[in-house]
């Protein structure tokens, strides 16, 4: 028996200077944005973070070189506010992962009115944060709080959103995933649209409960946008402010507060740009190894797959 082969071409067409052209051409307009709001910055930033520079005089400075960075690095309040955005994260994302995958889910297994529970799940997170915290700072109101009189009315205490640890937390959490858990939501509603209708009816023609299907097609088929939706969640809990920042102040003594508040306050408060930058500088550096760990196991999981 003989095999045919089809020989592959091996010759690349030279390509034309002109393509490149007019692709530096498209290329320009982002390149000068990215280059005057993020890297820009950035250098700026780790020019700052090796003066003693203050926020209140114009000039940089005396040259510290890497005293603001030893600083950082020893200090108990900067490594307890880190702590607090982990532990931000770890409240926030099990909840951002699976909620929104469970809505999406349900939404595109309706078949009357979709549209309507997919705006409702949508339309929180289209309300500015300030708003957002407005609102559940009166929810939360001590003695006249929904929530706090819904506590109060079947005998429980008052568990002090507003001023105690435990509930400051609890309280946080819960309006952040009220807030955010539309965007999620989105990214699940357009991976599901791109699996092909007819994979549920032929499980549904050999049986397939609808518990079975989702188990069997849905998820296996969604793993890539559960792992993006993941990173993408732990990256945004990492850098969580204004949430924290507006409705409890980084409070109650500052049990709360964030890393970046605790930037914030040294290069706005204490006036200590140099050494904010340098905390700058190494929480951009923790979110790009976080980033890099994350891009380094998608790649050997897919080889793998």
């Amino acid at each position: 028996m003989t095999t045919a082969t089809t020989a592959v071409p091996t010759t690349r067409v030279p390509s034309d200077g002109r393509d490149n052209r007019a692709g530096w051409i498209f290329s320009t307009p982002f390149l000068v944005l990215y280059a005057l709001f993020l890297i820009g910055p950035v250098l700026v930033g780790l020019v700052l973070s090796f003066f003693n520079t203050a926020t209140v005089k114009n000039d940089l400075g005396a040259f510290v070189g890497l005293d603001n960075y030893l600083d950082i690095l020893s200090s108990v309040d900067f490594w307890k506010s880190m702590w607090h955005s982990t532990l931000f994260t770890l409240l926030t994302v099990p909840f951002l992962v699976v909620l929104p995958l469970l809505a999406a889910v349900f939404a595109a297994r309706i078949t009357r009115n979709r549209w309507f529970y997919r705006v409702a799940f949508f339309a929180p997170y289209v309300v500015p944060s300030a708003s957002v915290a407005l609102i559940f700072s009166y929810i939360y109101s001590p003695e006249i709080g929904l929530l706090t009189k819904a506590f109060t009315s079947v005998g429980l205490p008052d568990p002090g959103f507003l001023s105690a640890t435990k509930g400051a937390w609890f309280a946080v959490t819960l309006m952040t995933v009220w807030w955010t858990f539309g965007f999620n939501f989105v990214l699940y509603t357009a991976a599901l649209q791109e699996i092909p209708e007819e994979t549920y009816e032929a499980a549904a023609i050999d049986g397939a409960s609808a518990w079975q299907q989702i188990r069997s097609i849905t998820v296996p088929l969604l793993r890539p946008t559960i792992g993006l939706v993941l990173m993408l969640q732990v990256l945004a809990s990492l850098k969580v402010f204004d949430q924290i920042y507006i409705l409890l102040g980084g409070g109650p003594n500052g049990s709360t507060r964030p890393v970046i508040e605790y930037i914030y306050d040294t290069g706005f408060t204490t006036y200590r740009a140099g050494y904010a930058a340098a905390g700058t500088m190494v929480y951009f550096l923790i979110l790009v190894l976080v980033s890099a760990v994350w891009m380094i196991t998608s790649r050997r999981r897919d080889a793998r797959a």
